[in-house]
C-alpha cells in the first residue's frame, strides 16, 4: 500500500509504487473551505519548487493555494476535479486529487509529516 504523508498547510502527499507524488487537500481542509467550486491547476511539465503556490482553491467561503510539498515536475493533473470541483469536497483523498509530480530528491519525502504527526497538528488547532 502506497505511503502518505501530510504538510502543515494540509495537503496530502502519496508515494506511487512508480515513484511519483500524488497530492492533494486533507479532509480536514475540505471541511474548512466549504463547497469548492472552483480550482485552477498547474500546467504539466512545469517545474515547481517545494513552497511554491501551484494551485488555487476557491469555495463559498474563501479562495486558497495549494502548495509544492517538494521540488520537482508536474507529470499529470486531475481534469476531473476542473470540470467538477465538488469531487475534492466528496473524496478529497481518494478521486479528488490534484497533482502527480516527479520530486528532485526522492528523499525529501521521508521529511513530510506522517499520519501520527498530522493527527498531532490538527489537534493544536
Amino acid at each position: 500500500m502506497a505511503e502518505t504523508r501530510y504538510t502543515s498547510d494540509h495537503e496530502w502527499i502519496r508515494l506511487e509504487d512508480d515513484g511519483t507524488l500524488t497530492i492533494g487537500v486533507t479532509d480536514h481542509a475540505q471541511e474548512a473551505l466549504g463547497d469548492i467550486v472552483f480550482v485552477e491547476l498547474p500546467a504539466v511539465d512545469r517545474e515547481v519548487v517545494e513552497g511554491e503556490s501551484c494551485a488555487t482553491i476557491e469555495s463559498t467561503k474563501a479562495a486558497n493555494d495549494v502548495f509544492a510539498p517538494v521540488t520537482g515536475r508536474i507529470a499529470e493533473i486531475n481534469e476531473a476535479i476542473i470540470e467538477d470541483p465538488g469531487l475534492i469536497n466528496r473524496d478529497p483523498q481518494g478521486e479528488g486529487w490534484f497533482w502527480r509530480m516527479e520530486p528532485d530528491d526522492d528523499d525529501k519525502f521521508e521529511t513530510l509529516l506522517d499520519e501520527e504527526a498530522y493527527q498531532a497538528l490538527l489537534e493544536t488547532l
